[in-house]
């Protein structure tokens, strides 16, 4: 091997050594300083390609920088107007809203078996009376008997004015209406045991007495009784005292309610308007003016006979324009002018009668209830 001579080669390799790590700290100082440059363009490659197409070709008409980008700090870009929520907001104006969900059904609880039926209970029906209760001294039924017969239903009629007759209940017997005289018979002065045609005129809604012609009387009998009769003296007042609008109605045709012009005029008590004649006079005067409309509503309760002696006498209650006269009043006995008459046993039932006492008297709307 030829020898080295070591105060030549030594320097040389010396010298190599040092351009060796010259270069390369060079290298690794260019390589770090074009890192940043690279991650620049890198960034701004990036940011290009999300602009829209027209700012991308903006960029590409310019001509190129000659000099090296400088490395910036990476931007973060700009909300775009079209990227706000506010943009995206107005194009779902025109969506139709979402449908809200449902909520969620609770969860059903398991079913349960079946369980029985109670029984209703019965209830008593109150309202239709007892059978518990004492009976009533005197009658049949209990206290609230459930076994009462109830009231029959009716329809009640209507009240009168001046100009226009009122209407008798549904139950009632319409004896006069205004139209004829269908249900009544004259008796005649000369034969009065015998029934004639009616001989009173008939107009206007009122029967007015025709003088010398006799007493109307009923078609049919009645005894106990609700007599419903409206009478009217005449307007010109013609006479004093009993020869004023004189006339009656009597039940059963011999027990009177007298009926007379008592308006201004004196004449003795227990024969003026509304007085059981010859017996009892009415409580008050409750007489209208001459030719007005007077209403008479009276209850009567025949007298009874047993063994042929008076069981029972009569009883009248008399209403006067709807006043009260007389309230049960006991009668001594039958009508007879300036006598007492006393009880006779006849039929149980009689007519209703009107009198003729020679002055044109108007009666309308007449009806009568039987209460027996």
């Amino acid at each position: 091997m030829p020898s080295i001579n070591l105060s030549i080669a030594l320097p040389r390799l010396l010298l190599s050594l040092g351009l060796s790590l010259s270069l390369i700290a060079t290298t690794t100082a260019q390589d770090a300083a074009d890192k940043p440059a690279a991650a620049a363009t890198e960034a701004k490659e990036k940011t290009e390609a999300s602009k829209p197409p027209a700012e991308a070709a903006e960029k590409e008409s310019k001509p190129a920088d000659s000099k090296p980008a400088e490395a910036k700090p990476q931007e973060k870009p700009e909300a775009k107007p079209e990227d706000k929520p506010e943009a995206k907001q107005e194009k779902k104006a025109d969506e139709k809203p979402a449908k809200p969900k449902k909520e969620a059904e609770p969860a059903k609880p398991a079913a349960e078996e079946p369980k029985a039926e109670a029984k209703p209970e019965p209830k008593k029906i109150t309202s239709l009376g007892y059978s518990s209760t004492p009976f009533i001294r005197g009658q049949r039924w209990k206290v609230h008997d459930m076994n009462r017969p109830r009231p029959r239903a009716i329809v009640p009629g209507n009240a009168s004015t001046y100009d226009k007759p009122g209407t008798a209940p549904s139950d009632a017997i319409v004896l006069f209406d205004g139209n004829n005289l269908d249900n009544w018979g004259q008796l005649l002065p000369e034969d009065p045991g015998s029934i004639y045609q009616p001989l009173w005129s008939v107009a206007d809604g009122a029967v007015t007495v025709v003088p010398e012609t006799g007493h109307l009387r009923t078609l049919d009998t009645f005894a106990d009784c609700q007599l419903h009769i409206e009478w009217a003296s005449p307007e010109e007042v013609q006479g004093a005292s009993q020869e004023r609008g004189d006339s009656g109605v009597l039940l059963m045709g011999k027990y009177e309610v007298q009926i007379l012009d008592s308006f201004n005029n004196r004449t003795f008590a227990d024969g003026q308007a509304g007085a059981i004649f010859g017996q009892h006079p009415p409580m008050v005067n409750a007489s209208r003016p001459s030719g007005q409309w007077q209403v008479y509503d009276i209850v009567f309760e025949a007298p009874t006979f047993k063994d042929g002696k008076l069981e029972s006498p009569a009883y009248l209650t008399v209403i006067h324009n709807g006043i009260l006269l007389h309230h049960r009043r006991e009668l001594v006995g039958s009508v007879k002018d300036k006598e007492l008459q006393p009880y006779s046993e006849d039929q149980p039932a009689g007519p209703i009668l009107l009198q003729n006492h020679g002055t044109p008297v108007r009666y309308r709307n007449i009806w009568i209830r039987p209460l027996n």
